[in-house]
């Protein structure tokens, strides 16, 4: 059964009034849905060299193009929920009030930079300012997704008012759509700043990088390639 404003025929005293009866369900809090940011420091990862790197990031990896950096966030999306409830007098029907929070967001957000490149050094410092760029593109896609998944979630679950259906049913119907309807939902949207990724990686900005601090990037994979 669908959750909603359907009433069943036949339900029992709790839910059939006169006009001059007051809905019992009135007494329920108003639904609520609470939408929050996941917003975790980036962690700094530097033990890697950049084959790792590039096993790491397969899916990026060109022929001739070595992964000096690497931005990973993992998404994620949780639920928690609280339905206040009342049931008919026969224990046969009830209404309850959804009250949802969801969290999204990155965690965790990992930043690379090959080990082959000290810290501090001029290559070091482009390919870290090359990642905070990715790092900055993920936080400002998840910023820029709240104000619409905070409109369809309270247009689904504020807006439809209290739910009523059998007993026993408005909890596992609400887990259920969560599950099934907004988690995929939410996960597509977070998987949309990949596009915007890409645009970072350009064969452009790989080609400045390559030949920034004066060819130091270049000279240093020479150092650590092994003889012929």
């Amino acid at each position: 059964m669908s959750a909603g404003r359907w009433l069943p025929l036949g339900i029992a005293n709790l839910f059939l009034l006169t006009p001059c009866q007051a809905d019992p369900c009135a007494q329920l809090p108003p639904p609520t849905v609470t939408v929050l940011r996941l917003e975790e420091a980036v962690t700094l990862n530097l033990e890697h060299g950049y084959k790792a790197l590039g096993v790491l990031a397969a899916e990026l990896a060109r022929p001739g193009r070595q992964i000096l950096g690497l931005t990973r966030g993992t998404a994620v999306v949780k639920f928690e929920t609280r339905s206040p409830t009342l049931r008919d007098r026969n224990g046969r029907w009830e209404c309850a009030s959804p009250q949802v929070r969801v969290s999204y967001g990155f965690s965790p957000l990992t930043l690379y930079v090959a080990n082959e490149f000290p810290k501090g050094s001029c290559a070091w410092q482009e390919i870290y300012d090359h990642e905070q760029r990715h790092v900055t593109t993920y936080r400002r896609h998840i910023a820029e997704l709240e104000p619409s998944l905070t409109d369809n979630l309270q247009r689904r679950f504020v807006a439809g008012g209290i739910w009523r259906g059998a007993a026993g049913e408005t909890s596992a119907t609400l887990q259920r759509e969560l599950s099934e309807r907004w988690l995929p939902y939410i996960k597509r949207q977070i998987g949309r700043v990949e596009a915007a990724q890409a645009l970072i990686d350009s064969p452009e900005e790989y080609a400045r990088i390559a030949e920034s601090c004066q060819g130091e990037v270049k000279r240093r994979l020479r150092l650590e390639s092994p003889p012929k």
